[in-house]
């Protein structure tokens, strides 16, 4: 949670220096790639449980394979929308959207696909959560924006964005193996490491069709990118390495807390989010008398939502 709510800051830092996110965006795929192999081969490939990563990528089975790449081009795909949404209708508009649907889908699915923990008190707490995706949506909507804002366009956007999100956390649970922190790996299956590096392959190769279009489409090009300094290119992959770190540790506590309650604790990232653009982007300073109001119903909402979703898990 904490690491999905955090990595944007390097993004933030970014475009203090005017680099685009297209731009950007390649570094954050290639550093979630880098990730997954530095970790595939070091603790995929250590301890007593489970099996090695080469093991596992030799005895992996075609279909576990597509399945995990998939879900890499699922989110990726997801990833990108919501950023079009965002600047086409605002924050307001899209990521309560798009955060709010891929968070009850993808809560939904995975417990459906592995229902484990008190279904009661974990909608319960992604309900509050919901609410409080509302209240950051009304708290946005109070600053000044653009008069070109087009929010069905937005909101089209956002919705795609969300069902795409909400998929592709259950669509990477195909490929593991159940039970991989306590039983053996089964015949064709992946373990949370290999999973992973696939997962962030299928996001790299589709960021070669999904972000070139992202980028013609807001005048970038490759030429750009690769005349950005190291600085610039260093900070994209820390962002990417952050983000699949968190990833990592979301896929692997799922083996424990169980997938839907690992996914709804993970999508409370969007309270980071806000803690950091509350207190230290400033993002609200420029807000109405009043929106505070909204701020701490957001903020009361998160972490009453949240609590819940823990207790769920006894």
């Amino acid at each position: 949670m904490i690491g999905w709510g955090s990595w944007a800051n390097t993004q933030k830092l970014a475009g203090r220096t005017n680099w685009p996110f297209p731009l950007y965006y390649w570094d954050y795929a290639i550093g979630v790639l880098l990730f997954s192999v530095l970790f595939m081969f070091t603790l995929g490939s250590s301890g007593t449980g489970g099996m090695p990563a080469i093991a596992n990528l030799r005895a992996a089975s075609g279909a576990s394979i597509f399945a995990a790449i998939l879900s890499g081009i699922f989110f990726n795909v997801a990833n990108i929308l919501l950023v079009v949404a965002i600047d086409i209708a605002g924050m307001s508009v899209a990521f309560p959207v798009g955060i709010g649907l891929a968070l009850v889908i993808g809560t939904i699915a995975s417990y459906t696909q592995e229902p484990k923990g008190n279904p009661v008190i974990l909608f319960a707490g992604v309900a509050l959560v919901v609410v409080a995706m509302i209240m950051s949506a009304l708290a946005y909507r109070r600053l000044p924006r653009s008069a070109s804002a087009n929010w069905t366009k937005g909101l089209l956007f956002a919705v795609i964005a969300g069902c795409l999100m909400g998929f592709f956390y259950p669509q990477l649970l195909r490929s593991l193996s159940p039970g991989f922190n306590s039983q053996p790996i089964m015949p064709g299956l992946l373990t949370p490491y290999t999973a992973l590096f696939f997962f962030s392959l299928g996001l790299l190769l589709s960021n070669f069709v999904v972000n070139t279009i992202f980028m013609r489409a807001t005048g970038q090009t490759y030429g750009a990118y690769f005349a950005g300094t190291a600085k610039l290119h260093l900070l994209g992959i820390l962002g990417g390495a952050i983000w699949m770190l968190a990833f990592s540790l979301n896929i692997i506590a799922s083996g424990v807390a169980g997938p839907a309650i690992s996914y709804a604790l993970g999508q409370g990232a969007t309270l980071i989010a806000a803690i950091w653009g509350v207190v230290i982007w400033k993002e609200f300073s420029a807000a109405p008398r009043g929106t505070g109001r909204s701020i701490g119903a957001m903020f009361a909402g998160y972490i009453l939502g949240l609590t819940l979703i823990g207790l769920a898990t006894l």
